[in-house]
């Protein structure tokens, strides 16, 4: 039991970068519901008969108030390998079924009881449901909002309604998480950047500019005027005089 414990807040650390910290797993709302499930499994696998019986208890209980308070319903009986990952808790549903490691469920994700197995690495993504007698590979993505009632291969990403349509490639893509402040933080810093460029970039012309036209002649720079026509007569007359 705590070995998979362990094995599922590491899994969940590097799931969210922003919550890699031992304590925020902790917090998460979806823990409970995983720690629930690991307790209540391996009280069912208890050969005590004294002990078992009382520890029962309590796993009921817990087991109930995941379901009124988080939506989320783990078969005691399920076989869920280590790194189990739920994403956004809600309407999880998992009934007694063999699953591998390092599988992930988000909101809305319907296991039905007939489901044969499912492999390691499987994303499930929101609203996606499982019907009929189907066994998921390894290494699948299950694209929110599809309905699965045929066999999945390995290496696969599968969705529609039902889910026929199949891409190469079973591997989640992940998104990096946004912060509005930030963006508008570095719009700005952009906008920023932008404007003093333009404006050297007006400054030059504007030193050229008043370089020519200090260089001019006839400008109202320091470039000596021409002399006019009567200067010109009568310095001629005076030295005629």
């Amino acid at each position: 039991m705590f070995e998979n414990l362990r094995a599922d807040f590491q899994a969940a650390a590097g799931h969210r970068a922003l919550e890699s910290g031992l304590l925020r797993v902790l917090m998460r709302i979806e823990t409970p519901a995983i720690v629930c499930y690991r307790f209540s499994h391996w009280v069912i696998n208890l050969k005590t008969p004294v002990v078992r019986p009382l520890l029962m208890i309590p796993a009921l209980i817990w087991q109930r108030l995941n379901q009124m308070f988080f939506g989320i319903f783990i078969s005691p009986d399920a076989q869920i390998g280590p790194g189990m990952v739920i994403h956004t808790p809600y309407g999880v549903f998992i009934p007694p079924v063999k699953i591998g490691a390092n599988c992930t469920f988000t909101t809305g994700t319907l296991i039905s009881s007939g489901c044969k197995s499912v492999g390691d690495n499987v994303y499930f993504g929101a609203g996606c449901k499982i019907i009929g007698d189907v066994k998921i590979g390894n290494n699948v993505v299950i694209v929110a909002n599809s309905v699965v009632l045929t066999d999945v291969p390995d290496n696969i990403t599968i969705m529609g309604v039902p889910a026929r349509i199949k891409l190469p490639g079973g591997r989640p893509k992940k998104f990096p998480w946004r912060y509005v402040g930030r963006e508008e933080e570095q719009a700005k810093t952009n906008g920023k950047a932008a404007d003093g460029k333009a404006a050297s970039g007006q400054g030059t012309n504007g030193q050229g500019a008043n370089a020519a036209a200090v260089g001019a002649p006839g400008s109202n720079g320091d470039a000596p005027a021409p002399a006019s026509v009567a200067d010109k007569a009568t310095s001629k007359d005076f030295s005629q005089s």
